[in-house]
């Protein structure tokens, strides 16, 4: 077995028509093997039939508990939503509401279950499970995720350890979130993966793109790939054909898909001996 082995991830499956136009190009044309499918998104329809023409696709479960349309009526989780029954993008406060108020934990765990469920009704194979904006590193919502998943055939998960080294060589830029990424989470990850292993749950050893979310081009790819270590790293992308409602408006998402379609991109991955993989 190669020593360095390479998941290749899009998130978002579902968020729009155009995310998944790009999913499936980068599957069927690039080096793209994985997704995670945005249950309550407004174009998840569309991406399940998509995924269901593409057997070779793995398609995982991504949780969204925050900046996300919730699968369940506003009516029946008013502590989680905001006035116009969204999902706000308030990871610090939610955070703490998710630890601290028991109320909020019960909505939350409705929520989480009624995206499981929602999944399964699709008839896809359940690849991993992660979380939107990597919610589910908190130890609440990671807690619930496990317990519920066990329900559903849960068997991997994706860590967001992005290592300091290896991130930073590969760019030189952003220092403080780099090595706050990588070195300020260690105690979150390493309570993380204590909690997988016991629970059987298999998982990457690293996350790539983190902190060049929007901003996966060729070039940064390529860079990547020269810088990584021995084992399963994972590198996540958000591709799209056009710009879609939501978008942060700095997001290169066309760039994004060129990089998974472009032929040196899998030439390089050949060329350094490194092995695709899933989960």
């Amino acid at each position: 077995m190669a020593k360095k082995q390479l998941i290749v991830t899009a998130d978002d499956f579902g968020a729009a028509v155009s995310v998944n136009e790009a999913i499936e190009l980068a599957h069927r044309s690039g080096i793209l093997s994985t997704t995670c499918l945005l249950v309550g998104g407004l174009a998840a329809d569309d991406a399940v039939a998509r995924a269901k023409r593409m057997p070779a696709l793995r398609v995982g479960l991504h949780v969204a508990v925050t900046d996300a349309r919730p699968v369940l009526d506003p009516s029946q989780i008013p502590l989680l939503v905001d006035r116009e029954g969204q999902l706000p993008l308030t990871l610090l406060r939610s955070g703490f509401a998710f630890y601290f108020q028991p109320a909020v934990r019960a909505q939350l765990q409705d929520e989480i279950r009624a995206q499981f469920a929602a999944f399964a009704r699709t008839g896809l194979a359940l690849d991993h499970v992660n979380g939107h904006n990597h919610i589910h590193i908190h130890p609440t919502v990671q807690e619930l995720i496990l317990d519920i998943g066990k329900e559903y055939g849960l068997r991997a998960m994706r860590v967001p350890y992005e290592p300091f080294g290896p991130s930073w060589r590969s760019a030189h830029d952003d220092l403080a979130a780099r090595f706050g990424l990588g070195v300020g989470l260690l105690p979150m990850i390493g309570a993380m993966r204590s909690r997988l292993r016991r629970g059987g749950i298999k998982a990457n050893d690293y996350l790539f793109g983190i902190c060049d979310t929007g901003r996966m081009t060729a070039a940064r790819t390529l860079e990547i790939l020269h810088q990584l270590p021995d084992g399963i790293s994972e590198i996540h992308f958000h591709p799209a054909t056009a710009r879609w409602p939501g978008m942060p408006s700095t997001a290169r998402c066309e760039e994004e898909l060129a990089a998974l379609t472009n032929p040196k991109i899998a030439q390089a991955v050949d060329d350094l001996g490194i092995q695709p993989a899933t989960f």
